[in-house]
């Protein structure tokens, strides 16, 4: 009996110096990896995840289960996207064993011109009203991504969201928080309160929130097809509502509105394919970062130590140097994407880093761009097939402007542009501004093997490289790669103009060792830290060996992987 004690006794103090540790894994390591067989899906919100695998237990494929999911998240997550948002999608097709990209981004009104900023004494485009509204892209690429790759209809695939928007939901936590930040800002525009608040204030933590306003146009869009969004009633909505309240987006630039395939580009990281879409988006500066990072022996540095944080910084700030002067719409520069992401280059970039001392020559710009909300979500179906895709309003809930009984908010998207002649980036109607929306995917072998994204501005080339250098450089597994405390590094060249020459901030997270910091610090880095602003992370991974899907969700926010 006294044996059976003090074995008691030991046992309870191990538990209590180990308790909060993990048996298996990463100390970081906030849960396992999700694994299932027959599908996969990541989503920001749990109540989302669920939509997604009931839709590919009824048989969709994962583009479906991606275009419920999406819709549902305009509705439980407002605060990060919305059918007046933009949209990207890679997508992995089974069939054909071939990768395809979809830019569904929106253009700048034909009638607005960069005269009229000039005119008026503007500087920058404003980042809320009316003025930074850019053709929704959102539900055009929706019905670009059936065409191609649905099989329900969409009045299935719709149907969720319609529910949930009538009968309500409850707020998440994470999502009320970022609500009643909007609110104050947003509420002087018109119909925004009524819509979006419960007695003039943001719904709170478990809360039941309904938008029948939503419920009726997603009806309209399910039954009428994507015409009535761009060239029917709701169309029409809209253009009258921009005009009413000193907007130039118009019927006619939304009935020109089409999305476009584009070729996925990829770079070759120690025998892993990482593909990203072209610009008008920011994807390809995550891959010249990986180019310059192979150059190192990075695990062997270690995670999280001074060198491989400080090559990870420099690298950063080298990548965004060349999107601040050459990421735009394609249609309007000759953009010298294959030159970027070329080894050769990468390899005489490289040369400019100083293992001893921080660039300074590297001048942050408009820190605005890491504020951006975003969601991304992924889906994996039994037949192989997986979508990787991402959509935002850009700065939080978007501009504010709220057409009549529509129940969504319009992107500001094109606050982005810069007003300074002679960029690439410069405002010019019916012109896609820059965007900071990357999904991402990676093969092996011709095989899929990761579809995956970090939401969050600025930080989303960061992240994609951060996440890729934890799995392929550290061994880490999928849930683990997102667990993993991160760096943000701001203050970079921006494609809105603006240069500043004090090599920026990098903000860390906790869980870095001090040594570190110090280190980072004596060699000219400037540190800081923030709560928030490290993206938000989901991820599907194939393993092969044997025939399942591996999900993983951010810790960080309030999402769900799940799979059957």
């Amino acid at each position: 009996m006294q044996n059976m004690k003090i074995v008691f006794i030991i046992c309870l103090s191990v538990a209590m110096l180990f308790g909060g540790d993990r048996i298996t894994g990463k100390k970081f390591a906030t849960r396992s990896e999700v694994i299932a067989r027959h599908g996969m899906a990541a989503t920001s919100h749990p109540l989302v995840t669920q939509i997604a695998l009931d839709i590919l237990k009824k048989g969709g494929t994962a583009v479906d289960a991606a275009i419920a999911a999406n819709a549902a998240l305009g509705l439980m997550e407002p605060t990060g996207n919305g059918i007046g948002g933009d949209l990207f999608a890679i997508v992995w097709d089974a069939k054909t064993r071939k990768l395809y990209g979809l830019n569904a981004s929106g253009r700048s009104p034909k009638s607005l011109t960069l005269e009229y900023f000039k005119k008026h004494g503007y500087k920058k485009i404003p980042s809320h009203g009316p003025l930074p509204v850019t053709v929704p892209g959102c539900v055009d690429g929706w019905f670009e991504l059936h065409r191609k790759f649905g099989r329900l209809p969409m009045t299935d695939i719709l149907e969720p969201a319609i529910r949930y928007a009538r009968e309500g939901f409850p707020v998440t936590e994470l999502i009320a928080y970022y609500w009643q930040r909007s609110v104050p800002i947003l509420r002087k525009y018109p119909n925004f309160e009524k819509i979006f608040t419960i007695n003039g204030r943001a719904p709170r933590k478990g809360e039941i929130f309904r938008n029948p306003y939503l419920a009726n146009t997603l009806e309209k869009i399910a039954r009428g097809g994507r015409d009535v969004f761009y060239k029917g009633e709701i169309a029409r909505t809209i253009a009258d509502y921009m005009k009413r309240n000193g907007g130039f987006l118009s019927y006619e630039d939304l009935a020109a509105h089409k999305s476009e395939w584009v070729e996925p580009v990829s770079t070759n990281y120690r025998g892993y394919d990482v593909w990203e879409l072209p610009p008008n988006g920011q994807g390809i500066a995550a891959l010249q970062m990986l180019n310059i990072l192979e150059g190192y022996d990075i695990a062997s540095m270690g995670f999280g130590s001074a060198d491989y944080l400080h090559v990870l910084i420099e690298a950063k700030k080298l990548a965004f140097e060349d999107r601040a002067k050459f990421y735009a719409d394609p249609a309007f520069n000759d953009i010298p994407v294959q030159w970027l992401i070329s080894k050769e280059y990468a390899a005489e970039r490289r040369k400019l880093i100083n293992m001893k001392r921080a660039g300074r020559s590297y001048p942050p710009g408009n820190p605005a761009l890491h504020d951006g909300d975003t969601i991304y979500l992924t889906v994996a179906d039994a037949e192989g097939n997986m979508v990787s895709l991402i959509q935002s309003n850009f700065r939080g809930m978007g501009s504010g402007m709220t057409p009549d009984d529509l129940g969504f908010i319009l992107q500001d998207r094109g606050e982005l542009f810069n007003l300074e002649e002679g960029h690439f980036n410069t405002y010019a109607p019916g012109k896609r501004p820059f965007h900071t929306i990357i999904p991402a995917f990676v093969t092996k072998d011709g095989k899929p093997f990761l579809s995956f994204g970090v939401m969050g501005g600025d930080m989303q080339p960061q992240g994609h490289v951060q996440i890729l250098v934890n799995i392929i450089d550290f061994g880490m597994n999928l849930q683990e790669a997102g667990d993993a405390p991160r760096i943000r590094h701001a203050g970079s060249s921006q494609p809105t103009g603006g240069k500043i020459t004090d090599g920026g901030v990098v903000y860390m997270e906790s869980g870095f060792d001090y040594e570190v910091i110090r280190e980072l610090r004596r060699r000219g880095h400037r540190i800081a830290w923030s709560i928030g602003g490290y993206g938000g992370y989901q991820a599907i991974m194939f393993d092969a060996k044997n025939s399942v899907y591996i999900g993983a969700s951010e810790s960080r926010k309030d999402g769900q992987a799940a799979g059957y």
